[in-house]
């Protein structure tokens, strides 16, 4: 005999409505940034002041270049790909990979098991950060040297353990998940992301919409907007709300812009829990008591580069988005690879990395 159960479905808070109040309004922004246009991008003082992702994680600026720049300049074998997307990852700094561009040529599984790639880093280490400030990865436990030494070898040892082809050969992202996690010092969260990161790639095919991984981050928003998850686990919470998104907008009379027909993912979805746990630290400081957190560090700065919109051409966004926003510049055929963006250098800041 069938026995159906029902699920006891989750309890929203107040902060369930401002969750979706925000991303309407940052992906008003995020929209508003392409259209280069003038004046304030939005009314709310929190958003106009501090720095938030995008609603979709691949149209940030950094993922931006990754897609771009790291992943589809040019063919090359899942190996490099690999090799490039995790050192470009680990770091994730756009002047620390022109760095290593500039005096490489070319940043492959080669030069990173041949140590051109540490050598390459060892003088800008003494002299300028090369890390992100947005989430430095803890060095590994084995080993001794410099700390990005350490993440280096990090990855040669992932590539003589063919961890590449490990995740190529998964069967699903849950699984492709594990072999990452396996590795010193890749907790869950960063092997999350540097799994989305990987299947922005021609080579892995796994569904943003299969699996998630929530971080502390988000964790912390789905308490300030869940009162009660009823029988569902925080990443069946997530994929409730992905779930609903679309009712969740109509329902709530708010304006929403897709990314060109694709609606948000589990990493979308999980992202904005994350911010919207910073975004109420300061506009709904009264919902703190539910998951106290620090005041938000990061304050926004306009910058001059033109964002780009442009996704893997295994998602099928491309061809709806319009030329002008594919580079800032010259149109080019939808699916073809976008002009690169660099972005320079900065002058020597006084601070080092850690």
């Amino acid at each position: 005999m069938h026995v159906h159960v029902t699920l006891r479905p989750p309890k929203p808070t107040r902060g369930y409505d401002i969750y979706w109040s925000f991303a309407s309004e940052r992906q008003k922004v995020y929209r508003r940034r392409l259209d280069h246009q003038s004046g304030p991008l939005t009314d709310d003082p929190v958003i106009a002041a501090h720095r938030f992702t995008n609603a979709y994680r691949a149209s940030d600026r950094v993922s931006q270049y990754l897609i771009a720049n790291v992943i589809y300049d040019t063919d090359r074998p899942w190996v490099d790909t690999f090799a490039r997307i995790l050192i470009f990852k680990i770091f994730n700094r756009v002047d620390t990979w022109c760095h290593l561009q500039r005096l490489l040529g070319e940043v492959s599984s080669d030069t990173l098991m041949a140590e051109q790639v540490d050598d390459a880093l060892e003088s800008r280490a003494a002299r300028w950060p090369i890390y992100s400030a947005a989430y430095i990865m803890p060095p590994p436990r084995n080993g001794t040297g410099a700390k990005f030494r350490r993440h280096l070898e990090l990855i040669r040892s992932m590539i003589r353990g063919v961890a590449h082809e490990r995740i190529a050969e998964s069967p699903n992202m849950q699984s492709a998940f594990a072999a990452l996690a396996s590795y010193d010092s890749i907790g869950p969260f960063l092997a999350y992301q540097f799994l989305t990161d990987l299947n922005y790639s021609p080579f892995l095919s796994f569904s943003e919409t299969e699996f998630v991984a929530p971080g502390p981050g988000a964790l912390r928003g789905l308490r300030k907007c869940i009162a009660d998850p009823g029988d569902y686990g925080a990443h069946d919470v997530i994929r409730w709300v992905m779930d609903a998104q679309e009712a969740a907008f109509a329902d709530r009379g708010l304006e929403w812009t897709d990314l060109w027909g694709r609606p948000l993912q589990l990493i979308d979805i999980q992202n904005l829990f994350c911010e919207v746990d910073k975004y109420t630290r300061a506009a709904h400081p009264e919902l703190s008591a539910l998951a106290p957190g620090k005041r938000i560090k990061q304050r926004y700065r306009a910058v001059s580069t033109p964002l780009s919109a442009w996704f893997p051409p295994k998602w099928g966004v491309n061809d709806a988005i319009p030329a002008r926003y594919r580079t800032g510049g010259p149109a080019f055929e939808s699916n073809s690879r976008p002009q690169l963006f660099p972005i320079a250098s900065p002058a020597a800041p006084t601070t080092r990395s850690s």
